[in-house]
């Protein structure tokens, strides 16, 4: 019961049907077709597993402790056409946590400060250099019974160099079976909400990480970016479990591996100010076809 109430205080609005229920535990694969190298005859193959969990903890009617924990991997694995050329698969992985307070202050006002540390590496040589530390701070206005929104910021002290980003988290139910719903421009949905079990539609994905990589002779960082599009549709299984599987695009997605005396001044979303890197030390390869298949525990929200 504390569980469902703990909901209810993350959400924070109520009588929209957009969203009717919150995934506490997401398991999802990701497999790239190969690409080309961008230097050399050859072929790259992305792959990746992420896990997310959402812990909340209620500590009072108004106020949620909110605790969403997240680990991604991604390896790329590189097949040159010549004997000549030879690169071992890059392997990377990150645990991010995101924990703080969501706080209601009226009926349809709130507002979230969360806390988000990063531990970013190869794990070829762990470091305290792996570690990046960040915040979320959201404000929350219900207009009706149809639209919720929630404006604000990310910041990210990147391996590259600080990162900000302009937040706004919508919800918004336009047709009875249609809804926008993310957290834009990192993440969003454009659903058709096809029966009870079954909803279709657009999603993107699109963030900016960067990884520690510490070698014998120098530390470097791998910065990671992509703009992820894809047709997606999304099965109820049995009970609370769903399936989802996506089909798209990744643009602009790169693998770019700099020393760590190279740096970016400054970085607002896709926009830099004062670039100050060299050209990248690692292979690249070009844009290309993903899918990704995606195993959900959701559960219900109490109305």
């Amino acid at each position: 019961m504390k569980v469902l109430l703990a909901i209810t205080g993350i959400l924070l609005f109520s009588g929209i049907s957009a969203q009717e229920r919150i995934d506490l535990l997401t398991v999802s694969t990701r497999y790239g077709l190969p690409s080309a190298l961008n230097e050399f005859d050859g072929e790259a193959v992305e792959t990746g597993l992420l896990i997310n969990a959402k812990v909340p903890l209620v500590l009072s009617e108004k106020t949620v402790w909110f605790n969403n924990i997240t680990f991604n991997q991604s390896t790329v694995s590189y097949d040159f056409d010549s004997e000549d050329i030879s690169a071992e698969d890059l392997q990377l992985y990150g645990f991010i946590v995101q924990t703080g307070i969501v706080q209601k202050l009226t009926n349809d006002r709130a507002f979230q400060l969360l806390f988000v540390p990063r531990y970013m590496t190869d794990f070829n040589n762990p470091s305290s250099g792996a570690w990046q530390f960040g915040a979320i701070g959201l404000y929350e206005k219900c207009y009706h019974e149809k639209l919720r929104l929630r404006y604000g910021f990310l910041f990210n002290q990147e391996l590259g160099g600080p990162l900000l980003v302009p937040l706004v988290d919508v919800l918004w139910q336009f047709k009875p079976k249609w809804s926008v719903s993310g957290l834009f421009p990192i993440y969003g949905k454009l659903n058709y909400h096809y029966s009870e079990k079954l909803t279709v539609g657009i999603s993107h994905f699109g963030l900016i990480t960067s990884f520690d990589l510490e070698e014998e002779s120098r530390g470097t960082y791998m910065e990671r970016a992509s703009i992820d599009l894809s047709l997606f549709a999304r099965r109820q299984v049995f009970g609370d479990f769903f399936v989802e599987g996506r089909l798209g695009y990744a643009l602009g997605r790169s693998y770019e591996q700099y020393r760590k005396d190279e740096q970016i001044d400054f970085r607002m979303s896709i926009l830099r100010f004062g670039d100050n890197r060299n050209d990248p030390l690692n292979f690249t390869f070009e844009d290309g076809i993903i899918t990704s298949l995606r195993f959900v525990y959701s559960i219900p929200i109490p109305e």
